[in-house]
């Protein structure tokens, strides 16, 4: 049943070839595995594919599906900030792609140098990001974020959302409650635009393993909402390195359950389809 459709391996920043994280998904028990390294973009960075390799990395991925003993996917994980980089349409017109990840990491206020990247390991490029582009308002900066996947919803087609609340991950209580009927708000319209387009929202398991953040991304009160929209979910790992392809499965899925849920989504060769978390 379990599947990991978010991987990032060496051609991005990740930390292996991909063969040994098909090796750790069957060892681990998955159906099914898919890599998401992070798209290009059109500055300098640590993380994301290299025009130059993006050819590479989806050959590489597809003789994998060849020869592998569980079904291989090839996605992207698209990084979405406005105005710049490649449109996510322009990854699927130009690269055999199965799937395709929308995500926000960079939250641009202003020019195409002001961005506030809200990942990473070190709470304090969070939050000299935050003082210095939107003046330590945090409700400013988290407006500005969901309003960003608002954007990325309205304006191009992804099948998932990734790590949907990630704004909370260095927050940490520190600035902000995700039970203020403002954040939540925020929350509600972004999952209306969700449904509206039919986008399955990640389960994300990264935040907790890494311990970077309290809960799940989305958590459960974000989740209950989606339960109650009747908006699609899949579990992921956001794996960075082999042994992470299939952390916390087990305990998310039981948290699904208890909050209601029924079903996952899998991709198979033939598309998405709904399989059974009973």
């Amino acid at each position: 049943m379990f599947q990991n459709l978010h991987t990032h391996s060496r051609f991005s920043d990740g930390s292996d070839d991909p063969e040994k994280y098909v090796e750790a998904a069957i060892s681990q028990g998955l159906t099914a595995l898919g890599f998401s390294d992070h798209s290009p973009l059109p500055f300098e960075n640590s993380f994301a594919l290299r025009e130059e390799e993006t050819g590479l990395y989806c050959e590489t991925i597809v003789k994998l599906k060849e020869k592998s003993n569980i079904q291989i996917f090839l996605g992207m994980e698209a990084d979405f900030i406005p105005g710049m980089g490649h449109s996510f349409k322009h990854f699927r017109e130009n690269y055999p792609l199965d799937y395709l990840i929308g995500s926000v990491h960079l939250v641009r206020n202003g020019s195409p140098a002001d961005l506030w990247f809200i990942d990473g390991p070190d709470p304090a490029t969070y939050d000299d990001g935050l003082n210095a582009l939107f003046g330590g308002d945090i409700r400013k900066g988290v407006t500005a974020y969901y309003r960003q996947i608002n954007e990325m919803l309205s304006g191009t087609k992804m099948d998932i959302i990734g790590h949907f609340d990630k704004i909370k991950m260095h927050n940490r209580g520190r600035f902000f409650s995700e039970t203020e009927p403002w954040y939540l708000a925020l929350v509600n319209e972004t999952l209306e635009l969700v449904k509206q387009s039919d986008t399955i929202v990640e389960v994300n398991t990264r935040g907790i393993y890494k311990k970077r953040s309290d809960s799940l991304f989305p958590g459960p009160e974000i989740l209950k909402i989606i339960h109650k929209r009747n908006i699609p979910v899949i579990i992921s790992s956001d794996a960075h390195k082999p042994q992470e392809v299939a952390m916390l499965f087990g305990e998310t899925a039981n948290l699904l359950r208890e909050l209601g849920f029924k079903e996952l989504m899998n991709l198979l060769p033939e598309g998405w389809k709904s399989v059974s978390l009973q």
